[in-house]
């Protein structure tokens, strides 16, 4: 055998050994005695009861820097106290300030030709706002350029923006990534093939038209391709908006959505059809093209700055080496307020997103602070603000941690759940195989005899959508965990119909209340594994790893190189 070869072998025999061990520690420690005992202390009783609270009308919907939040705060505060917990702020606070602007914006906005006028109804036919602190906000007889996707990537080769200006005009994009074909199929040469990559949300679109100097960006809603209705924007962009101050940004003077019927209008206004230049778009050789119709606004802003509030919990590690380093569970505490426009109720209770994650969050602290032995690392536990107007108090975190994110082990987040109809067989896991989180969670959930399966729609961008993503943008693996829908003695008919009826019915609207036929025995087994997970990664000394060609990768590899 020749030298070369046999090194190989060896090397591989070493990784194979080494990834072998890991797997057993996480094994053995998600079966370890002092925890299956300590989780006991997750009942159904008390989730339900945490539940109940915090997403009653007393809390006026959890919106940031209203008597909610001063609610909520209060709550989570009295529950981590009477468990012993410590503050998790080093300062000796239970809170991590954010300083926002919330931004009321009354817009009335057109399209105009040398031919046509085309008044659009705020609300219906368009949405948006201006985080500009002004109070009058106006943009008049602006170029529109139509940008396909938005999408500057250069590791695909690709730019939707060509040579193309766009200082000081408004931007119209696509939601979601180009979606590039070969023989038919989805490409997953480009941007994942079907699963969403973070060029496709949103936020990417505003951020990239911010970065080129654009006065606005208009992002074109399709419900398919958004993964959710225009009706959930309907709701979001009601009332105030909020957004992190940052003095050293300018925002963008407009940003918002239109639906297709408005695109059309458009398009057709400037002599394009829009489903030929949407299907253009997808292409890599495809080019901006200005519109002839030129976009107006005009925006009255009511602002203010306040102070809102990420909580933080901590249950200190008992190594003397390993206490300082990290795992975070996270949840969002907030929902959407009230809305006083409505006829009948007018509370956006937010039962399952999030106060069902919050009280998952309050009870794991509950078991690790039962635990005998402790831990070797130390637990976060990370209810922040602000997650339904763009992730703001993870993002906040995130710019301004408050333990070393280098030192942060992993990141376990529980958003909107959805585990309420009875224990089920699987676990849905968005972002399925992107760490070795997988594994410690398989261990914990075979120990219920479930199963764990992939999101099965990863072309909506879940896994972009929730506040463990600023958390992975740097480089922590980061586990989101879904409610199954294979429902034990019911099936999985019985539990797509219940996750449909949810999304259709309850999800952003002022039905997400806890119902007559909600069952926590799931929530609880569901709230149980996420806990030894945690407490698993908290005893084992090796560090969960992205997997090899994940987007996430090279940044923690980078961030870990600094602490050689």
């Amino acid at each position: 055998m020749h030298f070369k070869t046999f090194l190989n072998i060896f090397i591989c025999s070493l990784v194979f050994i080494a990834c072998s061990d890991t797997r057993e520690g996480w094994e053995k420690h998600v079966r370890d005695k002092d925890a299956l005992s300590a989780q006991l202390s997750i009942t159904s009783s008390s989730l339900e009861s945490h539940i109940t609270t915090l997403s009653s009308d007393e809390f006026q919907g959890r919106f940031p820097g209203t008597v909610g939040e001063v609610k909520t705060i209060q709550y989570l505060i009295d529950n981590f106290s009477n468990m012993g917990l410590q503050p998790g702020n080093p300062n000796g606070e239970w809170i991590q300030k954010a300083t926002m602007t919330g931004v009321t914006s009354e817009l009335r906005a057109q399209f105009i030709t040398d031919k046509e006028r085309s008044v659009l109804m705020t609300g219906k036919d368009i949405i948006g706002n201006s985080f500009v602190k002004k109070n009058k906000v106006n943009l008049l007889n602006k170029e529109i350029i139509f940008c396909g996707y938005g999408v500057f990537a250069p590791e695909y080769e690709w730019n939707d923006f060509k040579d193309v200006d766009v200082k000081g005009k408004i931007i119209v994009t696509l939601v979601n990534d180009p979606p590039v074909t070969e023989n038919g199929e989805l490409d997953d040469d480009y941007f994942g093939g079907k699963a969403m990559t973070y060029y496709g949300r949103w936020s990417y679109k505003f951020e990239e038209g911010l970065r080129r100097g654009a006065a606005g960006v208009i992002v074109v809603h399709e419900t398919e391709a958004a993964g959710y209705p225009f009706s959930v924007l309907q709701n979001s962009y009601k009332g105030e908006q909020l957004t992190i101050v940052d003095p050293s940004k300018t925002p963008l003077s407009f940003q918002g959505w239109i639906p297709k019927s408005t695109a059309n209008k458009l398009f057709s206004m400037s002599g394009y059809n829009f489903d030929d230049q949407k299907a253009l778009s997808s292409k890599k050789d495809f080019k901006p093209i200005v519109l002839s119709a030129k976009f107006t606004s005009r925006i009255n802003n009511r602002s203010r700055t306040f102070s809102s509030n990420n909580f933080v919990g901590k249950y200190e590690g008992n190594d003397p080496v390993l206490k300082n380093e990290y795992i975070i569970y996270t949840a969002h505490w907030d929902h959407l307020g009230i809305d006083r426009s409505l006829d009948g109720d007018q509370v956006y209770n937010g039962a399952n997103d999030n106060a069902l994650g919050t009280g998952i969050v309050i009870d794991a602290a509950k078991a690790f602070s039962k635990l005998k032995k402790g831990t070797k690392r130390s637990i976060l536990f990370l209810a922040v603000t602000a997650e339904e107007q763009g992730l703001l108090g993870s993002n906040f975190y995130n710019i301004n941690p408050l333990y070393p994110l280098e030192k942060t082990v992993a990141v376990i987040n529980i958003d909107a759940m959805g585990n309420t109809f009875g224990k089920t067989k699987d676990l849905i896991v968005v972002g399925k195989g992107n760490s070795n989180l997988d594994q410690v969670l398989e261990f914990a959930a075979k120990q219920d005899r479930k199963y764990l399966v992939p999101n099965p729609s990863p072309e909506k961008g879940f896994y972009y959508r929730s506040d463990h993503f600023p958390f992975a943008k740097n480089g922590i693996p980061s586990l989101y965990v879904g409610g199954g829908v294979d429902v034990v003695g019911k099936g999985k008919d019985f539990g797509l119909k219940m996750q449909n009826r949810y999304n259709s019915d309850f999800y952003h609207q002022v039905g997400d209340e806890i119902l007559d036929d909600w069952d926590f025995a799931g929530t609880e087994q569901d709230a149980r594994i996420l806990f030894r997970v945690g407490y698993a990664i908290s005893q084992h000394t090796e560090w969960p790893q992205w997997s090899e060609g994940n987007e996430f990768r090279a940044t923690r590899e980078k961030m870990l190189s600094k602490l050689d």
